[in-house]
Order: structure tokens, then C-alpha cells, then sequence
């Protein structure tokens, strides 16, 4: 194991310690970078001038004795449509002229604060809108535990640069499942946090950003940095009253506090309701967990399936009327140049009458309501992330057709429309993929 590979934690052991710093990891990080980059294809930008004078300036200060935060010198990569000033954020897709952020999102600028080095902008797919790595603009970004198999999306760079080991965090964003995707077809831990957790300066309905990893310990970490309260984002929530009492970045969750399920509710859900049928190795995965819980003390009990093919059909085109207006916005030689499938799948929702569009906007609703209903009794709820395992990186999608809705989120797409936060842990193997 190399310096790369290190937890958060590890890491600052070992810069407080004097055994190595900032320095030494980055030089770690770059060097993971170099070799993986040209198989994986996880970054769309790179400024190792500016990580290693961030790097050096966090080794001054653990010197000194100093540090901003426990994220101080640890390398963090952010996901592309997050701003970085000065930064290029194409939001997947090609464009005539790409255009470079003139401002830091609140992310962004809590990081700094916190000291933690920025070592690249990871890769998306065209507006977000896929579950792979298939991108217009950047080719296909791979899994590094097979080339050949998708990374999952929309957080795809950011999947693939955490299971690859550059450094240990990695934020992406999600408004149907973009963290907890990528996080079930690559083994990682990772966190949608409830709407309003994590601020952004352009929030939209259902999206969250949070963090992406190889341990459950990592995500923790970084959480009570990056939700920090910033008035930019309106629908921000107040912050945990723990971190409240406490300076930015120096509390948390304690990865190391003991839990016990015993007492604890927990629903297992192993039918969506709608969309693909699960797999039976997906399924086995997820039914072995709940096992385990009931035989820790937990109440299991089963979830009945709360959501349907119609609601699910709504949330699609709501989409794709969101996505058509955007791509009817550009000019014809921009709108050439989005992927083949996701112009596709847009034209879906063009011309779609307004009692429509409101019908689709009552189904969002309706989610929002079955979601909570369902699962408001329990203490936890156990699921799959997405009922079948990793499909080859080429595809856009799980299935070629652009015109089919979108069948593998019926397990993560409520819990963006619900508010509820949702976590992806490591859960079991089928014969291909890590199931999560």
C-alpha cells in the first residue's frame, strides 16, 4: 500500500506525526494518477502546479503545528459541474468553447478552507443525464477494477478515481442515484446526503452532492466540512447541531464509535416495484445482510414495494423535458455535438403539452409521498443500489434503447425526490460486480 492509498485519517496521523506530509502524498497521488489515467480516464482536469503548491503550503502549516482542519494536505478530487474558479466545467458534453467558472461553489471553497488539496476535476457523462461513463466530450471513462465494465454514473471520474486510490475523497453529485451507481459497480462507500445537506450554489430539486470513497470511515470525514451552512444555496439545512459546536472541520461522525443494530427497525426491500426485475445473486446479497441484522438483535422486516412503472415513466420524462429545453437552447452546431443517445432520449420530451408536464410534476409528488410513507417506521432501510450488476463501458445505459425508461433506479431515485439521505456500503459479490 502506498501513501495514495491511506485514509483521511491515516494520512494526518502521519503528517501530525512528522512520518511524511502533504508533499509525499501528493507526489503519491500524481504518480497513481500518471499510471492509471490513460486506462481509466477519470479526470478532465489536472493542475499539478497548483495541488503541489497547496500541498506545500499544508506541509508549512503541519510543521508549524497548525493545521485548518483534519482534511488539511489530504488530495480530494471534485466532480466537474462542481465550480472551481478558473476551472473548465463542461458538464460532460462538448461545446464549441467550454466554459471556465468564474466563482468557487461553496464546496470548492470549504475544502480550501479546510485545507485539503485539490488534485483534479472529475469526469461526467452530457449533462448528467446517464449511468455510465459515456461522455461526448471525454470518451468513456473505465472501471479500474475491469476496463471493461462501466464505472457507473453520473459520478463516474469520480467512482473511477476513488477505486483507482487517487486520495481517499472524492464529491460527486446525484439526483437519481449518481453517487450510490457508481459506488455499487466499484466496491466504494458513499453518502447522498438529505436535501439541503451539503450547499450548492445552484441547487435544483432532488440534487445532492456528497462524498465518494473507499471506506465508510472517509465519507465521514469530509461531511462536516463540506455542509457548512453558505447562504448561496436557499435550500440549505441548518447544521448538525454537533458540528455546530465545533470549529469547521474538526468533528464528525467518530468512525471508530461502536454501533449495535440490536433494538433497531429495519426494513428490507428487495422489490422496487418497478423498472428491471432484480438479479437473484443481487438479491441474495441484500436478503444474507438483513440476516445478519436480525441476527444482531434487529427487527427485519419486509418493505412492500411502494413505487410503480407509471410513476417511474413520469420521473423519466420530467427529465426529459428538463434536458430538451436545455438542448433546444444551443445553438444547432452545439446541439450536434451532444452524444447520439442522450439527444435522443431529450427529444423524448419535446412538444410536451404543459397538463402533461403538471401531471409528471403530481407524480413527483407522489413519489415524494410513497417514499416517506414507506419507510418513515423503520430505523433503517436495506435495499440494492441498482438490481443488476456492471454493464460493459461503451453503454450509455444498462439497455441500447434511448427511448425506454429508466429501469434500474426505482431503489435510489425516491430517496432524491423523498429528501432522505441514503448511503452505499460494500455488501457482497455476484460472479461480476460488487453488489452494494
Amino acid at each position: 500500500m502506498t501513501l495514495a492509498d491511506r485514509s483521511a485519517a491515516e494520512m494526518t496521523a502521519g503528517f501530525a506525526a512528522g512520518d511524511f506530509d502533504p508533499r509525499d502524498v501528493f507526489a503519491a497521488v500524481a504518480e497513481r494518477m500518471d499510471a492509471w489515467e490513460p486506462v481509466i480516464n477519470a479526470l478532465v482536469h489536472r493542475d499539478d502546479a497548483r495541488s503541489t503548491a497547496a500541498a506545500e503550503a499544508s506541509a508549512r502549516r503541519w510543521r508549524e503545528n497548525r493545521p485548518l482542519s483534519r482534511l488539511d494536505g489530504v488530495p480530494v478530487t471534485i466532480k466537474e459541474n462542481i465550480a472551481r474558479r478558473g476551472v473548465p466545467m463542461p458538464s460532460g458534453h462538448a461545446w464549441v468553447e467550454v466554459p471556465v467558472a468564474d466563482n468557487d461553489a461553496p464546496i470548492t471553497e470549504r475544502l480550501q478552507e479546510a485545507g485539503a488539496v485539490i488534485v483534479g476535476s472529475t469526469t461526467m457523462p452530457d449533462w448528467g443525464m446517464l449511468s455510465s461513463g459515456v461522455s461526448s466530450l471525454h470518451g468513456i471513462t473505465r472501471s479500474p477494477l475491469d476496463p471493461s465494465l462501466t464505472t457507473g454514473g453520473s459520478s463516474a471520474g469520480a467512482g473511477a478515481a476513488a477505486a483507482a486510490g487517487y486520495g481517499p475523497i472524492h464529491i460527486g453529485s446525484d439526483i437519481g442515484g449518481s453517487i450510490r451507481l457508481p459506488c455499487t459497480w466499484l466496491g466504494l462507500a458513499g453518502l447522498k446526503p438529505s436535501f439541503g445537506r451539503v450547499p450548492l450554489d445552484v441547487p435544483y430539486f432532488g440534487r445532492c452532492a456528497g462524498p465518494l470513497a473507499r471506506s465508510m470511515a472517509d465519507v465521514a470525514a469530509v461531511m462536516p466540512v463540506i455542509s457548512a451552512p453558505d447562504d448561496r444555496d436557499y435550500s440549505r439545512l441548518p447544521r448538525f447541531a454537533a458540528d455546530a459546536e465545533e470549529d469547521l472541520g474538526t468533528v464528525g461522525l467518530n468512525p471508530d464509535a461502536a454501533f449495535s443494530p440490536r433494538g433497531l427497525r429495519i426494513g428490507l426491500h428487495l422489490d422496487a416495484g418497478c423498472g428491471e426485475p432484480v438479479d437473484p445473486e443481487v438479491a441474495a446479497v441484500i436478503a444474507e445482510a438483513g440476516r445478519t441484522f436480525a441476527a444482531a438483535g434487529a427487527e427485519v422486516v419486509d418493505v412492500d414495494p411502494f413505487i410503480d412503472d407509471d410513476l417511474l415513466r413520469d420521473m423519466d420524462l420530467f427529465w426529459r423535458v428538463r434536458s430538451w429545453t436545455d438542448l433546444r437552447a444551443l445553438p444547432v452546431s452545439e446541439q450536434d455535438l451532444i452524444l447520439p443517445y442522450i439527444r435522443q432520449w431529450a427529444q423524448g420530451g419535446a412538444d410536451v403539452p404543459g397538463t402533461t408536464l403538471m401531471d409528471c410534476y403530481h407524480s413527483v409528488q407522489e413519489i415524494r409521498r410513497r417514499t416517506i410513507a414507506a419507510t418513515g417506521g423503520f430505523d433503517l432501510v436495506l435495499s440494492p443500489v441498482a438490481p443488476g450488476a456492471a454493464f460493459p463501458a461503451e453503454w450509455p445505459m444498462p439497455y441500447p434503447d434511448a427511448t425506454e425508461k429508466m429501469g434500474h433506479i426505482g431503489f435510489t431515485m425516491p430517496f432524491n425526490m423523498s429528501e432522505q439521505p441514503a448511503a452505499a456500503v460494500l455488501g457482497g459479490y455476484t460472479g461480476l460486480c460488487q453488489v452494494s
